[in-house]
């Protein structure tokens, strides 16, 4: 082939996958809904009133103020207060930026330890292959939750530790998915001719195999990041995520927990849906991708 007709190729492909793109209402509401909150979680702090972690700035008396639309309510905080005093729209926006540096950096850490696992498991097989797949059947043998809450429970809180747990268990995904497309790979004939003429293995990956593998890896990357977001509100829903220091969405529907029947709903549900929604529109984005980037599904 060509160098022209590859470089026409390559135009009518991405030209096909922009024009889905803006035919995608899937796709477009969850780059919305991903712009917003990566916009509030990053310039939050200067439109938002107060800083939910200055234990300072609250006051008692300012507890369990109603939203603005319900009696009692009013323009200083839109969405209620809760037990302390905090603004509960200052706590979200605060809350999202943890909640997405543990999505993100657990996804990106997952998915370089993965991939370098698979790549070197798939390229190379034999022992090293045996060794890295029974570490990954051991980590499959147990739910990863309950892994991920019983090492939480003994190192104890901490957004460093929960994105080390989630790097560990993370990456078991990314191994096995990496292994089996270099299994593919590999018995190209152009990664066959590499190989005969002598060029280091550590060239023909990243030159022949990586780049073939990629696409798989960003779709498996954006599924994996709402993921991660829900695990860490699970993990500090139970107590043994983040530190009370720093909370998260998950600890924030933790905290309004106790009283969401005593009539303070506002306190665990809005945390709620803006985890729904964040998890929603990373979802839609991820499944557009997926039907994009995943060649079988053309």
């Amino acid at each position: 082939m060509s160098e022209g007709s590859i470089g026409m190729k390559k135009k009518i492909t991405e030209s096909e996958f922009l024009y889905n793109y803006t035919h995608s209402p899937g796709a477009i509401i969850g780059t919305g809904i991903l712009i917003l909150v990566i916009f509030l979680a990053v310039f939050g702090p200067f439109i938002v009133s107060q800083n939910p972690h200055d234990t300072g700035s609250l006051e008692l008396s300012n507890a369990y103020k109603p939203p603005f639309w319900q009696d009692g309510g009013g323009k200083e905080f839109l969405l209620g207060t809760d037990a302390q005093g905090r603004d509960m729209l200052s706590a979200i926006i605060y809350g999202s930026r943890v909640s997405l540096i543990i999505g993100i950096l657990g996804t990106i850490f997952s998915s370089l330890l993965g991939t370098t696992l698979g790549l070197v498991a798939g390229y190379f097989g034999g022992r090293i292959d045996a060794m890295i797949m029974r570490g990954a059947d051991v980590l499959l043998s147990f739910p990863s939750m309950l892994v991920a809450l019983f090492v939480m429970a003994i190192l104890g809180s901490g957004i460093g530790k929960l994105i080390a747990v989630f790097t560990i268990l993370g990456s078991v995904s990314f191994i096995r998915t990496v292994r089996a497309e270099v299994l593919s790979v590999k018995k190209q004939e152009y990664v066959e001719a590499a190989r005969v003429i002598g060029i280091p293995s550590y060239k023909i990956i990243a030159r022949h195999v990586l780049p073939n593998v990629m696409t798989t890896i960003i779709v498996l990357a954006s599924m994996r990041v709402g993921n991660l977001i829900l695990s860490e509100a699970t993990l500090s829903f139970l107590g043994v995520g983040v530190p009370v220091t720093q909370p998260s969405l998950g600890l924030l529907v933790k905290n309004g927990f106790d009283v969401l029947l005593s009539g303070y709903w506002w306190i665990t549900i809005l945390p709620g849906l803006y985890i729904m929604i964040l998890v929603f529109g990373i979802n839609i984005f991820g499944d557009f991708l997926r039907d994009e980037l995943n060649p079988r599904l053309k």
